[in-house]
This record gives structure tokens, sequence and C-alpha cells, in this order.
């Protein structure tokens, strides 16, 4: 008796299924930027500058002396084309700097006041001020945001106390460098100063500054008594 054989099934793909796509599949919608992973810095948004003064004392302060000459001369100029004589200051200081030679002490001293005050104004003009602000990491290109560095420094000297074996510590926060003067009662020096770098540098990394300052570690024993 014959047996008969199964159907011969072809190899290759089933005609019946749809075909499986080789390339990567495309995006449906707006890709998104991934999160960067834990532990790491968003880098910055745009550059963060240092905050700029408003200045507003030195301008108060020429604009009212510019208000003041102005004034003075206003009213005897419309005095004088009025009718009146002109006001003896002027006619005083015309007379002066008519007969005075240039080389005069007065003449000179004036000089050299006009000049250094115009110098003090374009420092104030070219220069931001607010010495006492750091500026901070910026996460968006909207928002600026600045740390006292008083604060700064309460914030870094709290973290070096928690260092074991530190008694007392002053801390000063420039925009260019760091500088902690710490007293150890126990432990060795060396170990305590590596702590104490490592604190500040956790420390500053966590304030988010703009600019890494310098840091400046010195430690010793307290004195005796």
């Amino acid at each position: 008796m014959s047996v008969p054989t199964p159907p011969s099934v072809p190899d290759g793909p089933d005609p019946a299924e749809p075909p499986e796509p080789h390339g990567p599949p495309e995006p449906h919608g707006p890709s998104e930027s991934p999160e960067p992973p834990e532990g790491t810095e968003r880098l910055d948004v745009g550059r963060a500058g240092r905050f700029w003064s408003a200045r507003r004392l030195p301008a108060a302060l020429v604009a009212l002396a510019v208000l003041a000459l102005a004034g003075f001369f206003l009213y005897d100029v419309g005095a004088v084309r009025a009718g009146h004589p002109a006001m003896g200051w002027r006619r005083r200081l015309a007379h002066e700097l008519a007969h005075r030679p240039l080389d005069d002490g007065w003449i000179v001293t004036g000089a050299v006041l006009a000049v250094l005050a115009g110098i003090w104004l374009l420092v104030l003009a070219v220069t931001p001020g607010r010495r006492a602000v750091l500026p901070m990491r910026r996460e968006t290109p909207d928002l600026r945001a600045g740390l006292d560095r008083r604060a700064a420094a309460l914030v870094l000297r709290d973290r070096v106390m928690e260092v074991p074996g530190v008694q007392s510590v002053r801390v000063e926060v420039g925009r260019i460098a760091v500088r902690a003067r710490a007293q150890a009662h126990f432990r060795d020096l060396d170990e305590v100063r590596t702590d104490v770098d490592g604190a500040l540098a956790e420390g500053l990394r966590e304030l988010g500054l703009a600019r890494r300052p310098v840091l400046s570690v010195r430690v010793r024993r307290p004195a005796r008594r």
C-alpha cells in the first residue's frame, strides 16, 4: 500500500503575511530630546553674564549738577535778554578765564578734576558693578538668577563644618577664588585638607554658579593658650 506524501511547503515568507520593515521605524510626531542621566549636569543655555547695576546715585548726582548749571545759565541769559545786567559770578568767571594763563594753579586744578570726573563716569558706564552678586547657570534662556556672595559663603562654611576634625573655618567667596581658612583640633592635617577640598567642591557644584571659582584651602592647628 502506498502512503500519500504531504504537500511540500515552499521556503520563504508566506505571501499572506506582510513583509517586515528592513529600516528603522519612522517617528510619528515631534522628537523629544532625551533627559540627561541622573547625576550629570545640563549644559548652560546662553551666556550667564554679570548683573549690571542701575547706577541710580551717580546718575542722580550728574542730573542734578547739569540741571542746576543749566538753570543758572538760562536764568542769566534770560535776564540779559530782558535788559538786566549779567550776574556777577558770570562776569567774574569770564574775566578770570580771559586774563588767567593756562598754567595757572586754579586752571590746572579744575582741568584735572574735570578729567577725573569724566574717567569716573566712563568707568561706571562700561563696568557692570554689583560685585556682591554671583551669576548662576542659565537653564532656560528667559531666566537669570544670581546668588549673594555672603549667602554662598555661609552655605560653604556649613559644609566645611561637617568635616570631622574641623573646629572653626572662615570662608571668603569671590568672583574668581574661594578662600577657606580652617582650624582642625584632631586628625591629620592633610586628611582634613583633602576632606575640606572635597566638601567645598561638592558645595560649589550644588550652588550652580556659572563660573566655577578656584579653591584655596589652608588648614592649621588652633593656637595654644
